[in-house]
Order: C-alpha cells, then sequence, then structure tokens
C-alpha cells in the first residue's frame, strides 16, 4: 500500500521551525546542515519505508535454518536493512564528542517508533559498555559503527515494570554466569540482537530492585545460539522492531560493572530510553501535526478553507502548544542529561534533577502526543480514520509511548522518589526561580503531593511537567515563543483557557513566518 503523506518528499526540519527555535535555546550549534540532510531523509525515504514496514512486511521470525536447527532469527525487509543501515550515524554524537542533544534531535525528526527503538535499544548497549565495561571496548564499537545489534531485556512476564520481582537467576561459572530460570516477555530486539543488557539476581544476592546485576549477554557462543526466541508478538504499531519473548535456561553472560550496583546502571540505561521516548512522542505528534497543517489549507468546507474557520484555528493554537511545550521541555531535559551523563553512583544533585527532568518529560509528552494525534485525525475527518492516510497511523504509534519504558503510574511513582529520598525539588526549584509563575504552580504542586501523597502523583507529575515547560518556553527568544509561553500559562497552568487575543496567525500557524 502506497503511504499517503503530504508531508512525503518534504525536508522535515525545514517544515520544524519551532523545532529549530528549541534547539537554538537548549543545544545551540548543532550543524545545520545534518540536520536538514536527516530531515530530507525523512520526508523522502523513512516515511515511505516505515508505511511500507508497518502496512505490508513487519519482521518475520525464522525459527530454523534448512537443517533443521534452531535460527531464532528476524527476518527484515530489505528495505528497513537498507534504511537501517543509512540512520546507524544518529548513535554516534555522543561518543564522538559531540554531545546527546544532536542524536535526540535526530530522534525526533526520526520519529517512528519501531525504527528508533531499534537504534536506541542498540544505544543502550554501548552505553552501559562505555561507561561502566570498557573490557568491551571493540564490541561497544561493533553496535554503533558496526553491523551488531544490541537489546535490553529487563522485563519478565511475572513482574512487568516491577523490576523486583524478576526470577532469572545467575550462577557463577569461571569468569562468567550462567542464566536460568528468565522469561523475557517483553523483548524488543528479540531475534535481531547480536548482544543484549540482561537484569538477574546472582545467588546468594538479596530480593528486590537491589539484587539485580546487569549482564551481557551474547547471541551465539562458540558458534551455539545462547537464548531461545519462543515467538514475535502482534502489536498496534512500533511493527518495524520485532518484539518477542526470549528464554534464558543456561545463558552464557557476562557481568558488567559492580554486581551491587547493577540496578543503578540499569535505570541509567533506563533515562537514555526515556528521553528517547519523550524526543520520539514530540516527534510523532509533529507528523501529525504538520499532516494537519497540510490539509487545513488545502480542505474547503462551508465555502472556505478549513485554515479560515475560527474552531479550526482555535484547535491549531491547542495543537502547537502542546508541541512546542512537550518538545522544549524534552530538550530541556536532554540539556541536563547531556550535562551529568559521565557521572557513575553515588549520584550529584544535578544528576538526580536531570532524572527528574527525564520523568516529567517522558509522562508529559506522551499525554501530549496521544491528544495531538488524535485531534489531527479528527481535523482529517471520516479519511483521518482511513489506514490509507498516514495520519491514522501516527495515533497508533503515539499510544506506546505512555507504556513504554515505564507506564504514567510507574513515571510518577519514580518522580516521587526522585523528590522524597533524592531531594531533586531542590535544584528543581532553584531553576524554576527564574520564572515566578512556574516556581509559584511547582510549589503547590509540591505542597499538595505531600498531603496526598502517591494518590496524587500524577497530577503532580503533569503539574510540574507543565510549570518547567513555562520555564522552557519563557527562555525560547524568537518570536512567537514570548507570546506562546503567555498562552500556555493561562492555558494550562492559570486554567483559563485560551484567550480572543490569541487569533492572531502567528500563535496558531508555525508557519506563518514561513510565507
Amino acid at each position: 500500500m502506497k503511504a499517503r503523506f503530504y508531508s512525503q518528499g518534504e525536508d522535515h526540519y525545514a517544515l520544524d521551525p519551532d523545532l529549530k527555535a528549541i534547539l537554538d535555546t537548549f543545544a545551540p550549534g548543532l550543524p545545520q546542515e545534518e540536520l536538514g540532510a536527516f530531515g530530507r531523509l525523512v520526508g523522502k525515504e523513512v516515511l515511505k519505508v516505515a508505511h511500507h514496514v508497518d502496512q505490508e512486511a513487519p519482521p518475520r521470525l525464522l525459527m530454523h535454518d534448512l537443517d533443521g536447527r534452531r535460527l531464532d532469527q528476524a527476518l527484515l525487509s530489505p528495505a528497513q536493512e537498507a534504511l537501517l543501515a543509512k540512520l546507524r550515524p544518529m548513535m554516534r554524537p555522543a561518543y564522538e564528542g559531540r554531545g546527546w542533544p544532536l542524536h535526540y534531535a535526530f530522534g525526533y525528526l526520526l520519529a517512528d517508533g519501531g525504527l528508533y527503538c531499534i537504534l536506541t535499544i542498540t544505544q543502550q548497549t554501548a552505553y552501559a559498555l562505555h561507561k561502566y565495561a570498557p573490557e568491551w571496548e571493540g564490541v561497544k564499537r561493533e553496535l554503533l559503527y558496526g553491523q551488531a545489534y544490541g537489546a535490553t531485556w529487563m522485563t519478565e512476564i511475572q513482574g512487568g515494570s516491577d523490576l523486583g520481582a524478576n526470577r532469572t537467576v545467575a550462577r557463577r561459572e569461571g569468569e562468567a554466569y550462567r542464566l536460568y530460570a528468565g522469561d523475557k516477555y517483553f523483548a524488543s530486539g528479540a531475534g535481531l540482537a547480536d548482544y543484549a543488557l540482561v537484569t538477574a539476581r546472582p545467588e546468594g544476592a538479596p530480593p528486590g530492585p537491589k539484587g539485580l546485576a546487569l549482564f551481557l549477554l551474547p547471541r551465539r557462543v562458540g558458534g551455539e545460539l545462547n537464548f531461545r526466541v519462543r515467538r514475535f508478538k502482534e502489536k498496534l504499531a512500533t511493527r518495524a522492531v520485532p518484539s518477542g519473548e526470549v528464554e534464558l535456561e543456561g545463558s552464557l553472560a557476562y557481568l558488567i560493572g559492580q554486581a551491587e550496583e547493577g540496578i543503578y546502571y540499569t535505570l541509567e540505561n533506563l533515562t537514555v530510553s526515556r528521553l528517547a521516548n519523550a524526543v520520539a512522542a514530540m516527534g510523532i505528534a509533529k507528523k501529525a501535526h504538520l499532516e494537519a497543517l497540510f490539509r487545513v489549507r488545502r480542505r474547503t468546507a462551508f465555502g472556505k478553507t478549513l485554515l479560515e474557520h475560527e474552531l479550526i484555528q482555535r484547535d491549531l493554537l491547542w495543537m502547537r502548544l502542546k508541541q512546542v511545550a512537550g518538545t522544549a521541555l524534552a530538550f530541556l531535559a536532554v540539556q541536563a542529561f547531556d550535562r551529568v551523563w559521565q557521572e557513575r553512583p553515588p549520584y550529584s544533585p544535578d544528576y538526580h534533577l536531570a532524572r527528574l527532568l527525564s520523568h516529567l518529560a517522558k509522562g508529559r509528552t506522551a499525554e501530549h502526543a496521544a491528544e495531538i494525534t488524535g485531534l489531527a485525525m479528527e481535523l482529517f475527518g471520516g479519511l483521518g480514520f482511513l489506514e490509507e492516510y498516514g495520519v491514522a497511523r501516527w495515533h497508533r504509534e503515539a499510544l506506546i509511548t505512555p507504556i513504554w519504558e515505564g507506564p504514567a503510574n510507574i513515571q510518577a511513582l519514580d518522580m516521587a522518589e526522585a523528590l522524597a529520598k533524592k531531594r531533586a525539588h531542590e535544584p528543581l526549584l532553584a531553576l524554576l526561580a527564574a520564572s515566578p509563575l512556574a516556581l509559584a504552580h511547582a510549589q503547590r504542586v509540591l505542597k499538595r503531593l505531600e498531603e496526598e501523597g502517591s494518590w496524587y502523583a500524577k497530577e503532580a507529575l503533569r503539574g510540574l511537567a507543565d510549570a518547567v515547560s513555562l520555564y522552557a518556553l519563557e527562555r525560547i527568544p524568537k518570536d512567537p515563543f514570548p507570546e506562546l509561553a503567555r498562552l500556555f500559562a493561562k492555558a494550562f497552568l492559570l486554567g483559563e483557557g485560551l484567550p480572543p487575543g490569541a487569533r492572531r496567525p502567528e500563535a496558531y500557524d508555525p508557519w506563518w513566518s514561513l510565507a
């Protein structure tokens, strides 16, 4: 089925002046030529191939070779294989001294959950080796520069997000370990990964999450398959990444770093992927926003274009406010992480702030993405519900972002833990001091959270995220961001709604200045 996108063939970086303004503020100096080239790759090739994979060619599991030996290998469309080779360089900037913001800017522009997941879990594997297992430098380089893929397999069938319930046991064998009773139930990259990061409990370690260590699991040892893939799962979206169930029974694995610090390494890896989730959520939302912006200019109803109708203008303003707020929040969190990512436990207050921002960004951007993509479908009318029009896919893709890397409840509880145990609110309030309204809002939220506890945690995450979003928007000097910050404050912090003064085109139309 041929993709039906208005933005097909366009430069997606050039179409997004709001992104450029946000990056100029929170990641100044990024290479414009590279971002433009990547934006053109997205418009000319990524949209087409990703839609092809979603509709016609998802990965399949090849269980056996011609002689009946277990392969448990993911078969990808040749078009997907070729595209992934072109996307691989986006994983490297942080390791080449160019920082994390460039990687995450590419991730935002890519905005395909399945393709980006393959790259993110490969990146996470390289990240752990880079920081805590330098003896695997060759594998790290293979992941970043060669043909190897990585994966992160933590979730087990009995525990889900409760990592402390993991049952996989690690038994020492010489310089390595054997893993037993492992049932990694949501294993992204199953059948594709050459190396995986897995959590397991060494014999004699205490129960709960602090007893978990982190291990490197090769796909093959001595030419033999080192684990089994039970099956691939059929999913609503993110079909480009093969997701399956992996069985570990006698699998050879190698300890990363110190066993007693394994949970900290795991949480660091989750920070990397939660930031990817946040930028991808807003990138997906932007893809839907772009389709809506093209549509309202072309579709005529009741004697004028949709763009000329006042209620459409209000919808577009609502979309844009959520889009810029979520994107600014995400890249503020990326900026904070980029400053501290080399830290090791025990961490500094700045690291705890970066972790807190990752929870706020992951949780709030996922909500924004689901709502923006849903409204974009609505602006297409009945056509928006048809699979042949690409806008429907963006909504499907957005719906994973509240679930991946810990659903909203987990983000809210982890946020509350960072506040209570790490006192992450102290550097947060110091940060917000430059924005009196954001500071006052955050203080009210924190007071209520202290009074009501976890019952209020999700609302607290939303409220703190909106306070930080306002702070971030106020830092962006380019017009019309001062006006967008004012409107965002009225609508989302003060609860006053969208005032009639917001009817000016530069507020609801990000392309106004490009005309």
